[in-house]
């Protein structure tokens, strides 16, 4: 009986683990510097192109700020994307099925969000990089 329950302890641990592992805390990423002489028009369209090319939806625009989405199958991911002639600055807003929390005055989420706004920003600083060539 003893090994049976050992065994169910180990089991349920094993069952628990990737949820204890799949949650990374949460910080919006460095901000891209916009190089100098990229016009502000070329700015809203490279964010674009970076959101777009990794799949996410623009959902809003207004001056200063572009609002996009990611669709991932019941996984949802709202952020935004902040600019002005210096930098552009991502910033998390809201999520769905990504196992957001907060504890300790710290925020959690699946570390799989991590790397979807990483590579955004990665696109936008080689797309901005490529733009100050022209």
């Amino acid at each position: 009986m003893k090994r049976f329950a050992s065994f169910l302890v180990l089991l349920c641990s094993l069952a628990l683990s990737p949820l204890v592992f799949a949650a990374a805390e949460l910080f919006d990423p460095p901000p891209v510097v916009v190089p100098a002489g990229v016009s502000e028009k070329d700015v809203i369209k490279q964010i674009k192109k970076a959101f777009v090319g990794r799949n996410w939806s623009i959902e809003k625009e207004e001056k200063g700020s572009i609002k996009a989405t990611l669709y991932i199958r019941s996984h949802v991911a709202r952020v935004s994307a902040d600019y002005s002639k210096d930098e552009v600055t991502f910033t998390y807003l809201s999520s769905e099925n990504l196992a957001y929390k907060e504890k300790k005055g710290k925020r959690y989420i699946h570390k799989n969000y991590l790397t979807w706004i990483q590579n955004v920003r990665n696109d936008l600083n080689k797309n901005l990089q490529l733009q100050a060539l022209d």
